[in-house]
């Protein structure tokens, strides 16, 4: 049987991405293989030695890129009960293929004599049909020197090994085979190189460092430095870089399903990064802008000051190859803006946005009432906020509520934009008072329609549905309104206060559905799962109003859920709290990793340190907030203000030090 995807083993180098069983083997008709861009491009690669498949014994992640997997050869060398011939395959994901080196070691007292074979297919499958688990259908395959080859389509693969392999050709590909003569206590190394080419992948990786994989955090909780590594290892792998303007990089949604520009996503995760690199932010805002809607199309769903979905190839996944069914990109992004001038932005590239600020400005402001979606053109996503699944959007009883639907969040996020943009105009020398008057209509009609009221006391409704009726369920999607101004002191205590309920907080991170609402499944995408990124949110939005206590359970039920994955979180998972030991299991076809999720380690590290920044005014407020101190001492290296180093140290009473040659004056306690 196939593995679900979470038992996969991934080596990640955008755009290319390594998809095994545990034992290192790509195994054919599943969701394995190795893909480049949107394509699969072999579908198998899988060693035998003597006719029998290595046994694995273990595998070891190194870095995002890489992996070692080690076998044993059962019935070679010494005829004992103990294993004395291993196989230790080392992979490493580039961003056109794969490098493996093989070395097959004889630790045994007698020679060691077998053909070791290595089966190879490509089936150049698209990456929609791999995620359906739809089998594909082999291409014949031709000897190339030093291995063999595969074309089609334009799209070439190469597979070459050093040693020189002898090769038969199949009808189901080829195999790759060298006949082995081990002296005892001997070792035998093999490289195999696979090479893509004629691959027209939208966005090549970039060529310059990250400056994000420098974050180094020591705590009182080792697993808080953990998370951290693993997630700037991983959104290291993740960047990709506009063809065009090869500097401005942004971060793929995730990996295997979406190495490629994502409006929220992208946005989501640069937001998240400020702490660390600001150029990371002008990349992605760079790169979204150049490509913000400037006509009207129901199919694609563009309109004039947009900001996009998702950009595709065709890769079978039944959406425009440029897609703008969203409704919240096009404020994300003024809000990254705004949040990255904070941060140290230099004026002048903020001055460059001006246009694609105020076309931004105008689409959200151009809602008279709420900020609703409906899918026009009935072949696009029914649902356009985060929680884009067909059932996310869900009243207590479970029935589905009908569109056009106005998202809580997505009026939070118009909001915050319409107070950042103007700020931003306001400091390049024009007037945005009438954003500021939009905002405040918002606001107020806000506050008379969404709020509704259960046993438990009032809270906002997660939408209001086509009939302008407010769906009464609590959700996840709460934990977004906090910081957006959008609600009063005594709202944002009722938001607090219903987070923290363990409906919500199960312990292990935030539900995006209460479990006692009737459509709750632990492991439903939107109806139950925990999403590290939307934990993240909400503990930040929590630490800055001033709800020290929630956000702090939250976080650390983050840290608790993470371990079990080894602190690749992925894009979504179930949690049973109730389980012994608290039981965390990944969604079966989530991504991993997942740009936001990498990204949570992050912000939930800025929510624990109390972590604002105003550069334009010369400020850094550094304030830890006492209910993270079970993670103190703490020391912070490798986080970055108006483009200078920052470094951190509090002590386990909360007293900070602060390091940095910034020209800034820091606020602390």
């Amino acid at each position: 049987m196939q593995p679900a995807l979470h038992d996969l083993v991934t080596c990640v180098r955008a755009p290319a991405v390594v998809l095994s069983a545990a034992d290192g083997q790509v195994r054919p008709g599943g969701a394995q293989g190795l893909l480049v861009g949107e394509t699969r491009l072999l579908s198998r690669l899988e060693l035998t030695a003597g006719g029998e498949p290595p046994t694995g014994v273990g595998y070891r992640l190194d870095g995002p890129s890489g992996c070692v997997f080690t076998a044993v050869l059962r019935g070679h060398g010494d005829p004992i009960a103990d294993p004395t011939v291993r196989l230790v395959r080392t992979r490493t994901a580039t961003t056109n293929g794969l490098i493996e080196h093989v070395r097959l070691v004889n630790d045994a007292r007698v020679p060691v004599r077998l053909i070791l074979d290595l089966a190879a297919e490509s089936d150049h499958q698209p990456i929609g049909a791999v995620k359906h688990g739809e089998p594909g259908t082999p291409r014949p395959a031709t000897v190339v020197p030093g291995g063999a080859g595969w074309r089609h389509r334009g799209r070439t693969l190469e597979l070459t090994a050093v040693p020189a392999p002898a090769v038969t050709l199949g009808p189901a590909g080829a195999t790759l085979s060298w006949h082995l003569d081990l002296p005892p206590r001997s070792t035998w190394d093999l490289t195999l190189t696979a090479r893509a080419g004629g691959i027209a992948v939208p966005f090549p990786p970039p060529t310059a460092a990250w400056p994000g994989t420098a974050l180094a955090v020591r705590s009182a909780d080792a697993e808080l430095g953990r998370l951290v590594a693993r997630g700037t290892a991983d959104l290291d792998a993740l960047r990709l870089a506009d063809p065009r303007h090869p500097d401005d990089v942004f971060l793929a949604a995730g990996s295997p399903w979406y190495l490629t520009l994502f409006g929220r996503d992208s946005l989501w995760a640069a937001r998240m990064l400020l702490p660390l690199d600001t150029g990371l932010a002008a990349g992605t805002l760079r790169t979204l802008a150049r490509r913000q809607g400037r006509a009207t199309d129901p199919v694609t769903g563009e309109q004039p000051g947009k900001i996009l979905h998702e950009v595709r190839e065709d890769a079978g996944v039944n959406l425009p190859p440029v897609y703008y069914g969203t409704i919240d990109a096009t404020a994300l992004w003024v809000s990254l803006l705004h949040d990255a001038w904070r941060w140290g932005l230099d004026a002048a590239e903020v001055a460059d946005l001006r246009t694609p600020l105020r076309a931004a400005l105008d689409w959200i402001a151009g809602h008279d009432g709420f900020l609703a979606y409906l899918d026009e053109s009935g072949t696009g996503l029914a649902n356009q906020g985060w929680k884009d699944s067909g059932d996310s959007i869900q009243w207590p009883d479970g029935r589905l509520a009908d569109p056009p639907i106005a998202l809580c969040e997505a009026q939070a996020y118009a909001h915050r934009a319409a107070l950042d943009g103007a700020a931003l105009l306001a400091a390049v020398g024009e007037d945005g008072t009438p954003y500021l008057r939009w905002a405040e209509g918002l606001r107020t009609r806000f506050h008379d329609r969404f709020w509704v009221r259960d046993e438990h006391g009032p809270f906002p409704a997660i939408a209001l549905d086509g009939h302008g009726e407010p769906v009464a369920a609590a959700t996840s999607n709460l934990g977004h309104l906090l910081g957006s101004g959008l609600l009063d002191e005594a709202g944002t205590a009722h938001v607090a206060a219903r987070l923290a309920r363990p409906d919500l907080d199960c312990g292990l991170g935030l539900r995006t559905m209460g479990e006692h609402a009737a459509g709750f499944n632990p492991l439903g995408y939107h109806a139950g799962s925990v999403w590290p990124h939307d934990t993240a949110i909400a503990v930040g939005g929590l630490a800055d109003t001033g709800h020290g206590a929630a956000a702090a359970s939250l976080a650390r039920g983050l840290l608790r859920a993470a371990a079990p994955f080894g602190h690749r979180v992925p894009e979504l998972y179930g949690a049973d709290p109730h389980a012994t030991g608290a039981v965390t299991v990944a969604y079966p076809a989530a991504c991993r990793p997942q740009a936001w999720s990498a990204a949570a380690a992050v912000a939930v590290l800025r929510a624990a340190l109390g972590l604002r920044a105003d550069v334009p005014a010369g400020e850094l407020h550094v304030a830890p907030d006492p209910a993270f101190a079970p993670w103190f001492p703490m020391h912070v290296d490798g986080l970055r203000v108006a483009g200078h180093p920052l470094a951190l140290a509090v002590t386990a009473d909360g007293h900070v030090t602060a390091t940095t040659t910034a020209p800034i004056h820091v606020h602390h306690p």
